[in-house]
């Protein structure tokens, strides 16, 4: 008998590292993802940026645009592949009518977090978030620059 190796289980695909940097999180959703065989092919290979993506809300369902998924040079003949095609997420109603009265109020938006394998399907997780202002964003510098340095002295304090 053989059996069949599954890959890890919520193996990330892609993240997207200058959404924390640019809002503040308020609630995480995890979607599912409406894709084509292509896509799911190249997201395998990881081929896939998330960073200029953003949700919206459209007669009552969620779609994701500027996921960008570059096709394989294998793809097949008979598809023509479209890189930056806007994507449908699956939610519940009740979340997504919830999400529609908070994005709705003043200076809340939808940002896509990640890409991540759930059971073999593609989730992706979104976020209810605010922006932040431009001294929000120099604070987050400077922690990160002081972590940085702390870790350095400690480094070289082992020595």
């Amino acid at each position: 008998m053989s059996k069949k190796t599954k890959p890890a289980p919520n193996t990330r695909i892609a993240d997207n590292k200058k959404a924390a940097f640019n809002y503040f999180f308020e609630e995480r959703f995890e979607a599912g993802l409406v894709l084509e065989g292509w896509e799911v092919k190249s997201l395998r290979l990881g081929k896939v940026q998330l960073t200029d993506g953003y949700v919206v809300i459209r007669n009552g369902e969620m779609f994701i645009i500027g996921l960008q998924i570059n096709p394989l040079h294998t793809a097949s003949t008979h598809v023509n592949p479209d890189k930056v095609r806007t994507k449908k997420l699956l939610l519940h109603k009740a979340q997504i009518q919830r999400l529609i009265g908070k994005v709705e109020q003043k200076g809340y938006t939808l940002v896509p977090l990640n890409l991540h394998w759930k059971d073999n399907k593609v989730k992706c997780e979104i976020a209810l978030a605010k922006g932040k202002a431009e001294h929000d964003k120099r604070d987050t510098i400077k922690e990160r620059e002081g972590k940085r340095e702390v870790e350095r002295a400690m480094k070289s304090r082992q020595r």
